[in-house]
């Protein structure tokens, strides 16, 4: 039987060690390499859900959906106020 016949397995993603800035940033770059407005489309997603405003470019549209939307938004709305106390 060769390794092609044998099921692979996945560890499951650590939700606290995903860095989100990280994250953002390669999808950030990511948009912009395709000539997309970065924020345009990151506020498209956060708002509607739809991974088609994200591209697949990179590896970003995988990598923003391992973050769970409403855990973007409170950390985005957490870090805007954090900035203005």
């Amino acid at each position: 039987m060769g390794t092609s016949d044998q099921t692979r397995l996945f560890s499951a993603l650590d939700k606290e060690s995903l860095n989100t800035r990280e994250t953002l940033q390669k999808v950030w770059k990511a948009l912009e390499d395709k000539g997309y407005q970065p924020l345009d489309q990151i506020v498209g997603y956060l708002v509607s859900g739809d991974p088609s405003y994200i591209t697949a470019h990179d590896d970003a549209r995988s990598l923003i959906q391992e973050i769970e939307r409403n855990d973007l938004l409170e950390q985005i709305v957490a870090y805007y106020f954090k900035g203005l106390a």
